[in-house]
């Protein structure tokens, strides 16, 4: 049965110094998974443990799913066992001599919770972990022993789950097998997630909410939609801006090798994704990869055209940001200012953007699913 992910989210406004360093943040993040995203040293791993309770801030309250965990004016603050706040680190940190299972029982001992086989079989099923259950860590993979770690997280059933730059230390391959349990685990555990990140391709597949750090202060906040499409943040201007669009696989055509998928900015080709029709899938467009003309274009060989009128020009170092509504989606393109005056481009003008198929990375296509509590 589908049921709405429950209105749970995470308040935080800290301040800490250490040493030349000072952190000084404030947010507010809605359910879903949170993404904290920034360069080394940007603050998100002191922002992780001021949440776990690794760390005491010199000032500062942080509330998750309606629980005060540190409240400094109030000289309050929760010792890391009593905040239920799972934390997955870059290595699973298994015990390597005893099984899967056993592993996973340690979650649900160290929160003081009796065995539930029907929440046991929820969290494996979900990670795909249930035929694990007899290995040891050595014998596995390192997105499976990532897969392990999460489950043994969820099983202390925590009101809030960091996940510091769980990724860091898995080559593509393992990449690959991990991101599909992660989205899933966003969809269907009811559980606000904090997830650290410096890789624009996992923030733009996973988040729901981007918290943008630089040298310790949050530089943007919001929907990981509008946030990834600015160019003006050094950290994602670094990794190029780009557009993060809802679409709908519609079919695959065998011949062309290509996938079809619609929605509200209209239908794009992509290369083939084994994917059913009617699968819900985020898809990113880096600003880098579109183009611009002012009339259609005629004798193409990109497959991707899609009319729209400018709607926001934002400088972005020597080039400009044209940011393009189709039909309520927006995209944006990087232009040079010498593009700018010889097209002619300016606010409200019907243009059409341009995008290769081949464009389209694999890894910036993530699913979306339907919100279900386990």
């Amino acid at each position: 049965m589908v049921s709405e992910l429950p209105l749970v989210s995470i308040q935080v406004d800290v301040t800490l110094r250490r040493g030349a360093f000072t952190l000084d943040a404030a947010f507010t993040a809605g359910p879903g998974l949170t993404a904290l995203f920034g360069r080394s040293g940007s603050g998100k791993t002191t922002l992780i443990d001021l949440i776990a309770g690794l760390a005491r801030p010199d000032r500062g309250r942080i509330i998750a799913d309606g629980t005060t965990l540190v409240d400094t004016q109030a000289r309050l603050f929760l010792q890391p066992h009593r905040r239920r706040v799972g934390v997955v680190f870059q290595d699973a940190r298994l015990f390597p001599h005893l099984s899967v299972r056993t592993n996973l029982a340690y979650g649900r001992v160290f929160a003081r919770h009796r065995a539930d086989p029907a929440h046991v079989d929820a969290v494996t099923g979900m990670l795909g972990i249930g035929h694990l259950l007899d290995r040891r860590p050595a014998g596995l993979s390192g997105g499976e022993r990532q897969r392990v770690a999460i489950g043994r997280a969820l099983l202390a059933r925590p009101r809030l789950l960091l996940m510091d730059e769980p990724l860091a230390a898995l080559d593509e391959a393992r990449k690959a097998e991990i991101l599909p349990a992660i989205e899933r685990l966003r969809d269907e555990a009811g559980v606000p997630i904090v997830y650290v990140s410096h890789a624009v391709s996992e923030v733009a597949r996973l988040a729901n909410t981007v918290i943008v750090l630089e040298s310790g202060r949050v530089a943007a906040a919001g929907p990981a939609e509008a946030v990834l499409r600015r160019t003006d943040l050094a950290p994602i201007h670094a990794a190029e801006a780009g557009a993060l669009l809802d679409m709908v696989v519609e079919a695959t055509d065998s011949e062309s090798g290509l996938t079809r998928l619609s929605g509200a900015v209209g239908r794009l080709l992509v290369p083939g994704l084994a994917r059913p029709v009617g699968t819900r899938l985020r898809v990113r467009i880096p600003a880098r990869d579109v183009l611009i003309a002012t009339i259609h274009p005629q004798g193409l060989s990109a497959r991707n055209v899609l009319a729209g009128r400018i709607c926001g020009m934002v400088p972005s170092g020597s080039e400009m940001a044209v940011e393009i509504d189709c039909n309520g989606a927006q995209i944006v393109a990087r232009v040079t200012a010498a593009a700018v005056r010889d097209l002619d481009l300016d606010l409200g003008r019907p243009v059409h953007a341009i995008v290769k198929s081949v464009a389209f990375d694999a890894a910036g296509i993530g699913q979306m699913r339907a919100c279900v509590a386990i």
